[in-house]
């Protein structure tokens, strides 16, 4: 699959969330031993946020396989995550890689707040680094989203050279995601 074949079908995965009540995409038994013998084939990785309300298998209508997903609050990609991204590009072809940020992020919140505290403020401090001084919601979570594709293309060292790195922001309330 290319990256632009990979990209229309994202675009209409979230299309068909915004009219659907429940994701039909297949999870069979079939489908899990098809998997089970054969493999996972992804068309794309998504780094995304831990936050329950953020489920890319949903917000792209996906099914059992379709979506190699690497969940960190706050989508701050540092060394672990790196490592995740470039296992799926180099070893299961992935040719896009998304980063997946959304509205109304609590630890994006917290960094612009400045309230955090222990272990937490490691992914506030860098959510800081990317957004500065900015306090808009919408733009602090453009501002991560274009930090961590930024540290992907920058750092990511795979031999296969047909992917792509891409942002964007999902809409918690809508359910719309904006591409940036």
């Amino acid at each position: 699959m290319t990256t632009d074949e990979a990209m229309v079908r994202l675009k209409k995965g979230n299309d068909k969330y915004l009219l659907s009540l429940k994701n039909d995409s297949d999870i069979s038994p079939a489908l899990r031993e098809d998997t089970s013998v054969n493999g996972q084939h992804p068309y794309a990785v998504v780094v995304t946020c831990s936050d329950s309300l953020v489920v890319p298998e949903d917000i792209f209508m996906t099914g059992l396989g379709e979506l190699y997903v690497v969940r960190v609050a706050g989508n701050v990609v540092a060394e672990s995550q790196l490592a995740s991204i470039e296992y799926a590009v180099e070893n299961l072809h992935c040719p896009l890689v998304l980063v997946l940020g959304h509205t109304k992020c609590d630890l994006i919140n917290a960094a612009i707040s400045g309230n955090a505290e222990g272990r937490i403020k490691v992914l506030t401090d860098g959510i800081l680094k990317a957004i500065g001084s900015e306090k808009n919601d919408y733009k602090a979570a453009c501002l991560n989203v274009e930090q961590s594709v930024n540290v992907i293309s920058s750092n990511l060292h795979v031999d296969n050279e047909e992917f792509l790195v891409q942002g964007a922001v999902y809409d918690v309330e809508d359910g719309h995601v904006d591409w940036l």
